[in-house]
């Protein structure tokens, strides 16, 4: 059986671009904390490595990448739609000391962690070493009515089924020949017919004999599935005259057990420790419940199940047939008679872990849907465009990497409280269970075993009702005490960012607010920041530590206020969501100047509130225009413009009709001083240009504000539509902005667009029926949904 390692040219020639990708791509499997980034960042990390074109990473960013419908309709019969899965990476995989970055397509929590964890591991020693086999697919021609003594209409017909088996293989040349000369492309390409093998089989319905011809292929790149029954059904003639019997099947087999993927890994044992586990313990638990799978059948089903989580992921990915990889896969574990693991792990005469894995990997990487499908393209571009047998190994080493991080958690922890804690997050979160809420209704999934959303649903209603009645009574004395501030969050209806250039902006207040309040507390406590609904529990430093965030924002207030030195406790309420454009830092440092200003007897008049929550502000953002904090303080719909060592002008407008508007909210970060200095970066590079764009969203808010008096909300919705145009020439809107501006104008808006500063956050839609059909096409598409009428 022919063997290569893939680091060979499998096929005697070499891929120029294949081996660019690979150079290009040499060190760039490790990505510190790609997890934590968000979708594009991680977009753009991989643009850095070139691992991806432009298009890639356009097509990413917007979805153009998908499967088409009008391509499905071309795949597959009766097609209605197009089916998503998530697309994620699998890193830190070495493989005979290449780094790959591996695409796996799954909807399955864990498994993309799994791998890349445990790829990490391996590759602190060396990673996976590989080897395949020559891609060999095997076709089978079934024999039947083959005469015999009793059936012979002369002395020369066959006198044996054994005979016809003679004669077929005696005649072994002629049918290779004949099988080739029907692909000549694929011989060309160093493939095509290698050999025959000759079976005698007996029915057990009929009792009676068959032979079967195994036709070998090497198929190379390809699947080969359709050049497999093209050559068995071209050589049947041939096949009927040599036997004088009748040819019935003639199609592929998928045991492709001589297409084989092998993968090693060694793991030294103090890479193996882990809180609460020495590396022997680890390292012995794996052994032990590997020598379980290969004795009981029960454990193997389960433990191969594992090994295909990371396999089919890589195959679906890559647009192979990931149905007639199982099939092999659960056959070969049997061909023993005893259906066992595929894995196994043992310990070495080091101590070390040594983890081997032999299966079927029957792969291609031209034709079928990669020619098709988009995104199959680009996931192969992702691991270097490899050749058959290069992915035959990745997927190998996937397989066996995927069947370590499952036994690790088994033999450690157990995989059941990190899966189950996974799955009771998607559950809680599919549910609608609000944050303040979000970890105590995992909890108690997990604890009661039942993780369905009907039970998240019944258990947030129940913490719900449990947390108002503790705040009934310990609010209501707090609040008698010291009674709470608030202030509103805002949505720009029209005119971000040019605000900042002095044009104007037209806002209005949500039904949204932050609430906050400040008691006393002892001298050595200091000052203390409590927002609960954040985790923020700290103390606050002085000002001159310069200290980032919340806390550092309101030690230089507490500064401009002369109460740095007092003891208190600033409770902050946040009901604005964090980064989604909607006013919420604005909020926080109105309320908390309020409250300050209610336990402190300041005396503050409101155009002070404003002033010391706009200093805030601009610790905050850099450069604010001041509309946030202005819809704050006063809480109305207003005209909003401030130009340059002026005064703002704030125009309170009265409104013709009441506002109907529904927010989609990304759930994607809006960092807002981000947005702003990018604005800020390309009107420096060509200000007339900017200007200009500038000047025609002023005309636009105005008009939008003309339109507010009047009631005209379908003037009020193409203002908002045009101004939404502006803000994408800005650069500042992204692919979850423009889904949420599409799905409101689709489905009855007047007019969308986004709100704030834009990169992720929110969109806001004005419309005339109500927006009840927006909000539910808001959610219905995964984005949570805000619906009021501003009177």
């Amino acid at each position: 059986m022919a063997q290569c390692r893939v680091g060979c040219a499998a096929e005697g020639r070499t891929d120029l671009s294949a081996t660019a990708s690979r150079s290009a791509a040499a060190t760039s499997s490790r990505i510190p904390k790609f997890f934590k980034l968000d979708m594009e960042a991680r977009v753009e990390a991989l643009r850095e490595r070139g691992l991806l074109t432009d298009d890639d990473i356009r097509a990413l960013l917007s979805g153009e990448h998908t499967l088409k419908a009008h391509i499905a309709d071309k795949m597959i019969e009766n097609v209605v739609g197009v089916f998503g899965l998530p697309l994620g990476l699998g890193l830190n995989f070495l493989v005979d000391g290449r780094d790959y970055i591996v695409p796996l397509s799954v909807e399955e929590p864990s498994i993309v962690a799994g791998l890349s964890g445990a790829a990490r591991t391996a590759r602190l020693s060396g990673g996976f070493e590989t080897e395949v086999t020559d891609p060999i697919l095997i076709g089978q021609v079934q024999v039947v009515d083959v005469p015999t003594a009793e059936t012979a209409a002369d002395q020369g017909s066959m006198r044996s089924v054994e005979a016809a088996r003679a004669a077929l293989l005696a005649r072994k040349q002629d049918i290779l020949n004949l099988a080739n000369s029907l692909h000549p492309k694929m011989v060309a390409r160093g493939g095509g017919a290698r050999d025959i093998e000759v079976f005698v089989h007996h029915g057990p319905e009929t009792g009676s004999a068959m032979l079967v011809l195994h036709l070998l292929v090497d198929t190379r790149d390809a699947m080969g599935a359709n050049i497999v029954n093209g050559m068995c059904e071209g050589i049947a003639s041939l096949v009927e005259s040599i036997t004088g019997g009748k040819v019935f099947l003639r199609i592929l087999s998928n045991l492709t057990d001589r297409a084989l993927a092998r993968a090693r890994v060694r793991i030294p044992v103090e890479n193996l420790s882990m809180k609460g586990f020495s590396g022997a313990e680890v390292r012995d638990g794996i052994v032990l419940a590997s020598d379980l799978a290969q004795v009981d059948r029960y454990r193997a089903a389960t433990h191969n199940k594992g090994i295909m989580n990371g396999v089919d992921a890589v195959a679906i990915a890559t647009g192979n047939d990931f149905r007639a990889i199982e099939a092999a896969a659960h056959a070969y574990a049997a061909r023993d008679g005893s259906y066992r693991g595929l894995t196994r792990w043992r310990k070495d005469d080091d101590g070390a872990l040594v983890g081997e894995i032999e299966m079927p990997m029957k792969v291609g990487t031209v034709g079928g849907s990669l020619e098709t499908n988009p995104t199959v393209r680009l996931n192969h571009r992702l691991l270097g465009s490899p050749n058959a047998a290069e992915l035959a190994a990745v997927m190998g080493a996937v397989g066996l990497a995927q069947n370590y991080a499952a036994l690790r958690s088994l033999a450690t922890a157990g995989i059941q409280q990190n899966h189950m804690t996974l799955h009771a997050r998607s559950v809680a979160s599919a549910a609608g269970v609000p944050e303040a809420l979000f970890d105590d209704v995992v909890d108690a999934l997990i604890e009661s075993g039942d993780i369905k959303v009907w039970k998240a649903e019944e258990l947030a209603r129940r913490f719900a009702s449990a947390r108002r009645g503790e705040r009934d009574h310990a609010a209501d004395a707090a609040d008698a005490a010291e009674p709470r501030s608030s202030a509103c969050g805002k949505v720009i209806l029209l005119g971000e960012h040019a605000v900042v250039y002095g044009r104007s902006a037209l806002a209005s207040p949500i039904p949204l607010a932050v609430e906050a309040r400040v008691v006393d507390a002892a001298e050595s406590n200091g000052v203390q920041l409590l927002i609960p609904r954040w985790g923020v529990e700290q103390r606050l430093p002085p000002a001159g530590e310069h200290a980032t965030g919340a806390a550092g924002i309101l030690a230089l207030l507490l500064a401009r206020l002369e109460l740095a030195g007092r003891p208190m406790t600033i409770e902050v309420f946040p009901n604005v969501p964090r980064a989604m454009g909607l006013g919420g830092s604005a909020a926080l440092a109105v309320s908390v100047v309020r409250a300050l200003d209610t336990h402190f007897r300041l005396g503050l008049a409101p155009a002070e509130v404003n002033a010391h929550a706009f200093e805030c502000e601009r610790a905050a953002h850099g450069t604010p225009s001041g509309v946030d904090n202005t819809v704050a303080t006063y809480g109305a719909t207003m005209l909003f413009r401030a130009r340059p060592g002026t005064t703002p002008e704030c125009t309170e407008l009265p409104l013709g009709k009441p506002l109907p508007l529904v927010i989609g909210i990304s759930g994607k970060e809006s960092l807002t001083a981000k947005s702003v200095a990018r604005v800020a970066t390309a009107w420096q590079r060509n200000r007339a240009r900017y200007e200009g764009i500038f000047d025609q969203m002023d005309i636009l808010a105005r008009a939008a504000a003309d339109a507010v008096r009047d009631g005209a909300l379908a003037d009020l919705g193409e203002l908002m539509n045009l101004c939404h145009g502006y803000l994408s020439a800005l650069q500042v809107s992204s692919p979850e902005l423009e889904a949420l501006v599409h799905i409101a104008r689709q489905n009855g808006a007047a007019g969308a667009k986004l709100t704030g500063g834009g990169g992720g956050g929110a969109a806001v839609a004005v419309c005339p029926d109500g927006g009840e059909g927006v909000a539910a096409a808001f959610e219905k598409a995964g984005y949570e949904a805000l619906r009021f009428e501003i009177r």
